[in-house]
């Protein structure tokens, strides 16, 4: 098809504004001439540093610069580390969505609780349905993944095609029984693929990764050896094939289910309605209702598999959810793994249901999880079937970038011809030729309560600094006229040291700032910028000297 067109002047331009060094807020930008279009738009969860931060997001500057070119977002599946930024971008860029039913399903929840649904244009796919966006025409295609209605991309441009995977892997015998399209990506490396991108996630993991369906016979062996006992399960609540096997489990063994957690709620009630979920009527109980039955009857399914604060399950550990709490001998299951950095937390709230006599079966105790994503193995058939002319791997921290860079190079494609890419970076592509040229803006906006973006850098340098040090505050009165101190120096701390127990300390630092005082009337200094300024240099000073900590020192000056 391109063969026959003139030779393109304009070169595709790609970059990642997040999903690269990282795990999660998957974004990417593809450009051609006048044309952008995205892919994804998703948020992390915040490093332990971001004290008080609730979301990272990515920076679209690029995109809100060139707003006139935006033709559209393209969705690969619903998970929040490729939809959860979409409410605060599309503020920004509020251009049409396209993504499956149930991923759009998942979104609509978002835009509803940000009043956003009204304002959005939204477009739902179906896998081999084309949609054109500018000089893009984009294509879709089935996978698997741990979450229903995923798809790939293969993206026609006026140079050759590319081919994002977005998150998959190869599972022949999924719950819906609808096998990945690999003919598809074997059509397209017939017809020649310019990029591949593909997901590296589990890059580093040899083989292939086990098929959803055989957490369901693990489910049922559980269900069988619990004959008396009450059961929980903790799972994500995008993952609507495993709530689908647990629910299936508590059927075959006579269980009502009850659901807990705002978001598995939501996500149960939208893929009911879309029919990507079956829960015979006579199961499912309302979480009000458990008292009515015996703890051999119930099945609770429930967030907090990561061990999030506010989860419903951390809220049972800390005996602090309203209507569940642990007794001895409940059967606990984490099905899922732990994403990176999350470990303590979830170590924290086994540690918890363990102290309450729980039984919890977590981590690789029993085959209760299966990854979503593709080991070396499904990634090596990628390769092989879509014959791609370069590759770039995408979503993953940079060993796992490497790894699949590695594996690239095993199959056989040309070290020069892979691109390990850096946020921000610009990866330019003609028919023929490939190269990394220049970087546009990229980074983190960090989301505080109702706060997005006036969160930053010098906050969040405040913010470790008071929690490490703590807070002194100098109240002093002084004459507007002459400089002279009327009332003062007063010294309120918090998180520095215990007042009642640091008299001598306080009382000393008194008169440090008292004769600081002293010494700037004496030369008649009257800014009072210049003062708190000697003010903080005294104290830190001396607090370093007795205590070997630099406090937070704030001085306040009252005129009169």
């Amino acid at each position: 098809m391109a063969g026959r067109k003139p030779k393109p002047k304009a070169k595709l331009k790609i970059a990642s504004l997040g999903g690269l060094d990282e795990i999660g807020k998957n974004l990417t930008v593809l450009e051609y001439g006048n044309d952008i279009m995205i892919i994804d738009c998703g948020l992390a969860f915040p490093e332990d540093d971001m004290l008080g931060v609730d979301l990272v997001i990515p920076d679209v500057t690029y995109l809100t610069k060139n707003i006139d070119k935006v033709r559209g977002i393209v969705l690969t599946h619903g998970h929040e580390d490729h939809i959860g930024a979409l409410p605060y971008i599309l503020k920004q860029i509020n251009v049409p969505v396209f993504g499956t039913l149930l991923t759009l399903g998942l979104l609509e929840n978002k835009l509803r609780e940000h009043k956003m649904l009204d304002k959005t244009v939204r477009h739902t796919v179906v896998p081999k349905e084309r949609v054109n966006l500018g000089q893009f025409n984009v294509e879709f295609i089935h996978t698997n993944h741990s979450i229903a209605d995923a798809v790939a991309l293969a993206i026609h441009t006026p140079i050759g095609t590319v081919v994002h995977t977005g998150d998959f892997k190869v599972d022949y015998t999924p719950l819906d029984g609808d096998v990945i399209d690999l003919q598809r990506f074997a059509e397209l490396g017939k017809e020649g693929v310019l990029l591949l991108m593909s997901d590296s996630t589990n890059a580093e993991r040899k083989g292939y990764t086990m098929s959803e369906k055989s957490v369901g016979k693990v489910f049922e062996k559980i269900f069988e050896d619990t004959p008396k006992n009450r059961i929980m399960v903790a799972t994500f609540s995008s993952n609507i094939h495993r709530i689908q096997q647990v629910v299936n489990a508590a059927h075959m063994y006579d269980r009502k289910v009850a659901i807990i957690g705002r978001s598995l709620v939501n996500a149960v009630k939208t893929a009911s309605e879309l029919e990507y979920l079956t829960i015979p009527s006579s199961t499912l109980i309302d979480i009000g209702e458990i008292k009515n039955y015996p703890d051999e009857k119930l099945c609770i399914i429930t967030t907090g598999s990561q061990g999030e604060a506010m989860s419903a399950l951390s809220r049972i550990s800390m005996n602090e959810h309203r209507q569940v709490s642990v007794k001895p001998e409940d059967k606990i299951i984490i099905s899922a793994s732990a994403i990176p950095g999350n470990e303590k937390n979830v170590i924290r709230v086994i540690n918890e249901l363990l102290k309450k006599g729980a039984n919890v079966i977590y981590g690789d105790m029993e085959e209760i999880h299966v990854s979503g994503h593709a080991r070396q193995e499904e990634l090596k058939l990628m390769m092989a079937l879509t014959k791609p002319k370069f590759f770039m791997p995408v979503h993953g921290e940079f060993m796992h970038l490497s790894c699949h860079r590695d594996l690239a190079i095993s199959m056989g494609i040309d070290k020069k011809d892979i691109f390990v890419m850096k946020l921000g970076e610009v990866l330019e592509l003609s028919r023929n030729e490939a190269r990394i040229n220049g970087t546009v803006p990229a980074g983190q906006v960090m989301v505080d309560g109702l706060g997005v973006g006036d969160v930053g850098n010098i906050v969040l340098r405040d913010r470790k600094h008071l929690s490490q040090d703590g807070l002194i505050v100098v109240v002093v009165t002084m004459d507007r006229e002459n400089g002279t101190v009327i009332a003062g120096p007063d010294i309120i701390s918090r998180g520095f040291v215990y007042v009642r127990v640091a008299e001598d300390l306080m009382d000393e630092a008194k008169k440090v700032v008292a004769e600081a005082l002293q010494k700037c009337e004496e030369k008649n200094i009257t800014s009072w910028n210049y003062i708190k300024g000697v003010i903080k240099d005294s104290l830190k000073n001396y607090f370093w000297q007795k205590t070997k900590r630099s406090p937070m020192i704030l001085p306040i000056i009252m005129e009169v």
